[in-house]
């Protein structure tokens, strides 16, 4: 039903539907497409940029630590510092001169590192009996180095190289008054490579600006920023105002990757990424909203290029329907007023297209309307015209018949039974001949018409003439075309016995043969010369294909005084029902003539077409 519906629109407002159905729908489905994939590329893309700035970030702080462990590692193989440790608690240094002089180079030494490398804050040498020697730092008084975290830490990790983070809680002090918040510090432990006993612990404080410094220089978007936590989850560093103040560590379950938290009721994104050497994780922090602000810019883009796309598809397909759909309308109107009856309007355009040429197309159907009518006008008229000549040509026949009818009757009353007969015959033969206007009557009249002829034939030629006509009964009620045999039994009786020495006979045979009527008369008359016949046989054969107008002209045997002839016979049945059908002649000269003729089974008078 929605097909009908659809149908039943009109063009206009169906080019309409198509236009935008061609032009909005696949702009939309662009739209849709590319805001689709830009969002998704915008995201990956600006992921993998951050991840990498973050890869940067965490080289950076893993060369500013590497710096720090080789510094450890100098400072732990220098022959005064590996002198220092070896004392432990069984020698005090201090207060000699060559004490006082190996700590002065000691301290020199360490120096050295502080002037090269301006992120350190500080370094301590400390051995096992607790004793240290620093520029930078100094212990609370009553307190012992030894028993710091720090310095354990460092004796767990058994010479390998630990960085504590920020140094909450500890007794050593720096002459620069570091916070702790604004040192990170390491620590390695100095082991006797043959006893495998701690000789000492260094350690070393790295100013956090170092840290801060490369993490703030790394912006994401308008609100987000780097912060470097620890392990155990502790700041690193953190910008002033952070978004998220405690980092779950349980949300970083691998190495790198991304992760969300809702705070304060905005979604905020993580991208990380843990060094594997400090074990410090970097992570990006910001807000998910800022995260799609390109891709909403260019989603607005988008959007705003779809809609000028539409608004140009809807007016294109507004004109171009209004622009197809009105010479269509014309033309409709003009074929409405013509289809009232007025055959005097035409199209007027001078399009070249498909319009166009329907428009032309159209005046020249309704000049072509208006001969035809003018044509059946003047055949109409012609028609009653026949008519009337045909009434007229009936009184004649009609008076003859009524003529006849008192001839035949005076005969009858003067005992002139002879004369009665030939006149009733001769009525007889008028009245089937015209058959009240019908070209095709039954079999059976057909016949009866014949045997009137023949009876007329016998009383001129006595004894001289014979016939015989057999036809099954049932056959005799099919129809025939009128005046069929006549003129074969003329041409028989005039060109055969006539011509023949004592008395002639004709027989005429009615019998079906492969569905068609076969229709024969034959003579025992004087025969057809051959070079006539031949000429004869070409004559019945050309007629009805050399004929192109469907006219048969009035073909006449020499000498039949007739006004119909075999050739017309021919010409009458091809002309009706086609080459397949008519007239076949075999004859042989002195002994007769054999003329058939094939004829469809037609069963009723108003069908002139074959019909079995």
């Amino acid at each position: 039903m929605d097909s009908l519906k659809l149908n039943n629109l009109p063009l206009r407002y169906k080019l309409i539907v198509h236009f935008l159905l061609i032009s909005i729908l696949p702009s939309i489905g662009l739209g849709l497409l590319i805001g689709w994939t830009v969002d998704r590329i915008v995201e990956d893309q600006s992921n993998e940029n951050t991840i990498q700035l973050i890869g940067k970030v965490n080289t950076a702080l893993e060369n500013d630590v590497e710096n720090l462990q080789k510094i450890t590692y100098l400072i732990s193989f220098d022959p005064g510092v590996q002198k220092f440790l070896a004392k432990g608690k069984s020698t005090d240094i201090t207060g000699t001169t060559s004490g006082e002089s190996a700590q002065y180079n000691i301290r020199k030494f360490l120096q050295g590192f502080t002037t090269l490398s301006s992120e350190i804050a500080g370094i301590m040498v400390v051995n096992s009996g607790g004793d240290f020697i620093s520029n930078e730092m100094y212990t609370r008084s009553g307190t012992s180095v030894t028993d710091e975290e720090w310095y354990k830490a460092a004796v767990d990790n058994k010479g390998i190289f630990k960085i504590i983070g920020h140094p909450y809680g500890r007794a050593v002090r720096s002459h620069a008054d570091y916070k702790e918040s604004e040192v990170v510090s390491a620590v390695r432990a100095i082991i006797d490579p043959e006893t495998q006993v701690v000789q000492g612990v260094v350690l070393v404080d790295l100013k956090l600006r170092v840290i801060a410094e490369t993490a703030r220089d790394v912006t994401l978007g308008k609100t987000g920023y780097l912060t470097v936590v620890d392990s155990s989850g502790d700041m690193i560093y953190t910008p002033q105002h952070p978004l998220i103040k405690n980092i779950p560590m349980n949300l970083f379950t691998e190495t790198s990757g991304i992760s969300s938290e809702k705070v304060d009721g905005r979604h905020i994104q993580m991208i990380y990424r843990t060094s594997p050497f400090t074990g410090w994780t970097t992570l990006g922090v910001f807000p998910m909203e800022e995260s799609a602000y390109g891709v909403r810019e260019i989603t607005f883009n988008v959007v705003t290029f779809v809609f000028v796309v539409c608004m140009l598809g809807m007016t294109a397909s507004f004109y171009l329907a209004y622009s197809i759909s009105r010479p269509i309308c014309q033309l409709m109107s003009f074929m409405s007023k013509a289809e009232s009856g007025d055959l005097t309007i035409r199209y007027w355009g001078e399009r070249s297209d498909e319009i166009g040429m329907l428009g032309r197309s159209f005046n020249t159907m309704l000049a072509q309307i208006a001969r035809l009518l003018s044509l059946t006008e003047v055949q109409e008229r012609q028609k009653r015209e026949a008519e009337l000549r045909s009434l007229q040509a009936h009184i004649k026949p009609h008076f003859l018949y009524n003529t006849l009818d008192t001839i035949h009757w005076m005969a009858r009353s003067k005992g002139s039974e002879d004369i009665a007969e030939v006149v009733h015959s001769l009525s007889r033969l008028f009245r089937l001949g015209l058959s009240k206007g019908s070209d095709i009557v039954p079999l059976a009249d057909e016949l009866e018409h014949i045997v009137s002829y023949l009876k007329i034939q016998h009383v001129r030629y006595s004894s001289k003439l014979a016939y015989k006509i057999e036809a099954d009964p049932q056959l005799q009620e099919f129809y025939v075309l009128k005046l069929l045999l006549q003129p074969l039994v003329e041409n028989a009786i005039y060109h055969g016995i006539k011509e023949r020495r004592g008395p002639g006979h004709i027989s005429i045979e009615v019998t079906e043969a492969e569905g068609d009527l076969l229709l024969t008369v034959r003579d025992n008359g004087a025969g057809i010369p051959p070079d006539r016949l031949a000429i004869l046989r070409q004559k019945l054969n050309r007629i009805g294909e050399e004929s192109g107008s469907g006219e048969a002209e009035p073909y006449q045997m020499e000498g039949t005084g007739s006004g119909y002839g075999i050739l017309n016979v021919q010409a009458r049945i091809r002309l009706t029902y086609g080459q397949e059908y008519g007239l076949s002649i075999d004859s042989e000269l002195g002994t007769g003539t054999t003329v058939t003729v094939r004829h469809p089974i037609v069963r009723d008078s108003y069908n002139t077409h074959k019909n079995i």
